[in-house]
């Protein structure tokens, strides 16, 4: 009768462990993240140190930390500081940790029919494209690059409207391809730029500078929120991404002999943020 309890249990726990392994972290992050390539070099090493399977959900910033107020998501990686902020202040989100950092970019047709080669302000780049009504194509779908676009308009004391300016409530991968066909400038993360490039005939005319920071950041969804979340397995991917050996791998992945982001938690760690 032991020995028949001894094995009822011993198959009790392998069973829970093998469903605890198998059933998968929900990951909500940026589309511009996916299109990188990133999450394919990290996400691979992730689980064979820890057996943990990651769904990956590729949505804009705003959708993802939605998602996570909804409970469909057990932790997110995004790039809108403001955003997360409230996400935090609002109870959804615990324990955020920077993760890396890259940049964005303006990027248009070799031609630039708006002459904003050379110009090192984005805003007076901005203010150029607005002037001649040059086409510009918006993410329009409150991601944190939607987001960071929006803000320096605001900051350029511009408020793009009209037929030129064109919200296609879409990736970054596929704004990219819009604005290769139309001719058109647009915002982009420095990653999905590289990942990109080689089936664009659209240069960089815009580049540096504060306002272009891009800083990423990876938070935990609040456990007490719903039954469901899945807060350790969430908790060892944000410990994981932030060691050594996470942050490593973001320093070490390339593009076309390009950097694409710029590990940053170490030293976040270091000094206790």
């Amino acid at each position: 009768m032991k020995k028949i309890l001894l094995i009822a249990t011993v198959s009790f726990i392998f069973l829970n462990n093998v469903a605890y392994a198998r059933e998968a972290l929900r990951l909500a992050t940026t589309t511009s993240t996916e299109n990188s390539g990133l999450l394919s070099e990290l996400l691979p090493a992730f689980t064979k140190q820890t057996q943990i399977h990651v769904d990956v959900i590729a949505v804009g910033t705003g959708k993802a930390l939605q998602m996570a107020r909804n409970g469909d998501a057990d932790v997110v990686m995004v790039h809108a500081r403001q955003a997360e902020n409230v996400f935090i202040a609002e109870g959804f989100g615990v324990n955020r940790r920077d993760v890396m950092e890259n940049d964005f970019i303006i990027v248009g047709p070799v031609k630039d029919p708006a002459n904003i080669r050379g110009i090192k302000s984005t805003l007076k780049a901005l203010e150029k494209i607005a002037d001649k009504r040059v086409t510009f194509i918006s993410r329009g779908d409150q991601s944190g690059t939607h987001k960071k676009e929006r803000a320096i308009w605001k900051h350029a004391q511009i408020n793009p409207q009209g037929p030129w300016y064109k919200e296609a409530g879409q990736g970054m991968g596929k704004i990219l391809l819009m604005a290769n066909e139309m001719g058109a400038y647009t915002l982009t993360d420095r990653g999905t730029w590289l990942a990109y490039k080689d089936k664009l005939s659209l240069t960089v005319l815009n580049e540096g500078g504060i306002l272009l920071k891009n800083p990423y950041g990876i938070i935990a969804v609040n456990p007490a929120l719903h039954k469901d979340i899945q807060y350790l397995k969430a908790m060892s991917l944000i410990a994981w991404i932030t060691s050594p050996t996470g942050q490593t791998l973001i320093d070490n992945f390339q593009k076309n002999g390009q950097r694409l982001f710029y590990p940053t938690a170490i030293k976040t760690v270091i000094a206790g943020e």
